[in-house]
């Protein structure tokens, strides 16, 4: 798709989409519009990642896109958080399911395909092994981080869980900065990959930074207008509160990291779309789930940190295999096809919840 068709679908599909949220239409069709039209925004976040990864590695590129695509599912989340404290109290289970949605998606499905299709157009692919091993690392303390809260709160009293999450969140906010300062700062040579991409960028720097903001800023929109046809779609179509922000929510609001990281993998960039894959998914563990229960809070009715016994044993699951496969450093189309076949048995299995 060349650039001016790819920009004639993005703006229609997020004009058609404003319009059947703001005429009040059916919520199936506000659902599917929106649909479509964060896949386009989706494309357009991950082209316009790609020429910043140009100027910045693949390093760095990834680190944004991992940003930018979680804005999505943050702002998502914090519009459900909002509902739930102005007396629907139910939908904090949608937001936890949705961040073991994030985490298992970007692991499962998100490196899966990335190494499938990467993997079938090269043979072998190897991206830093030493990046690798502290990514395993996080991936770990994540699931510890946890599972530690919903194993103690059955035997602590509401305050007392309360309090537990907040410092679970605050400690876990502070290793993803030291991560940071650690892997861009101090210790950046040893994780950093190769920087520049082969080929020319599309867009000048300061043109690809404009397209990236104005990408998220219209994510941010469609997630929007997405949230407010989750309940009835649920109601509607019989589906759980667990699987629709496990699955549904999960898929359409990281659809930015999807596209981003199979095209890099298309163009032996194995590199970025790990770092897109896995740093997301750390991002949400350790960064944007603390984050979300500290703005609960402040809006007074405060989200614990307490997942569900399906929801964590989904992490862990994402996390060993994920570990497993990516701990090397050399990857092949068949661990993507690996990858992929955890993610549907999954899904099959909120499914059926």
């Amino acid at each position: 798709m060349n650039n001016r068709l790819m920009f004639i679908c993005l703006i229609a599909t997020f004009v058609i989409s404003g319009i059947t949220h703001y005429a009040g239409m059916n919520n199936t069709v506000q659902f599917i519009a929106s649909c479509v039209a964060i896949l386009f925004v989706a494309g357009f976040l991950g082209k316009a990642t790609e020429n910043v990864a140009h100027y910045a590695g693949e390093r760095i590129g990834g680190f944004l896109n991992a940003t930018f695509g979680n804005a999505a599912e943050l702002i998502i989340s914090i519009i459900l958080i909002k509902e739930a404290a102005n007396g629907n109290p139910q939908l904090f289970d949608m937001v936890k399911a949705s961040i073991t949605g994030s985490i298992i998606g970007n692991m499962l499905l998100v490196l899966g395909l990335s190494l499938l299709l990467g993997g079938i157009k090269y043979k072998t692919q190897s991206f830093n092994p030493v990046l690798a091993t502290y990514n395993a690392s996080l991936m770990q303390l994540s699931v510890v981080a946890l599972f530690i809260p919903a194993m103690f709160a059955y035997s602590l009293n509401d305050r007392e869980t309360e309090q537990l999450s907040l410092t679970v969140a605050a400690i876990l906010i502070v290793c993803y900065l030291l991560w940071l300062y650690f892997s861009m700062v101090t210790h950046k040579d040893q994780v950093t990959e190769v920087k520049g991409a082969n080929g020319k960028a599309e867009w000048s720097r300061g043109l690809s930074i404009i397209f990236l903001i104005a990408a998220t800023v219209m994510v941010a929109f469609v997630s929007e207008w997405l949230v407010g046809t989750l309940e009835e779609i649920s109601h509607r179509f019989g589906l759980s509160e667990l699987f629709i922000g496990a699955f549904v929510i999960a898929i359409i609001g990281n659809a930015a990291e999807h596209s981003a990281a199979v095209m890099l993998a298309l163009k032996n960039k194995i590199g970025a779309s790990v770092e897109i894959a896995i740093g997301s998914s750390l991002q949400i563990a350790l960064f944007v789930a603390p984050v979300l229960v500290f703005i609960s809070f402040f809006m007074g009715e405060p989200m614990n940190i307490v997942f569900t016994l399906h929801e964590l044993l989904a992490i862990a699951v994402a996390v060993i295999i994920a570990v497993a496969i990516s701990r090397d450093g050399s990857t092949s189309w068949y661990e993507g096809v690996l990858l992929i076949a955890v993610y549907l048995i999954l899904g099959i299995a909120f499914f059926l919840l």
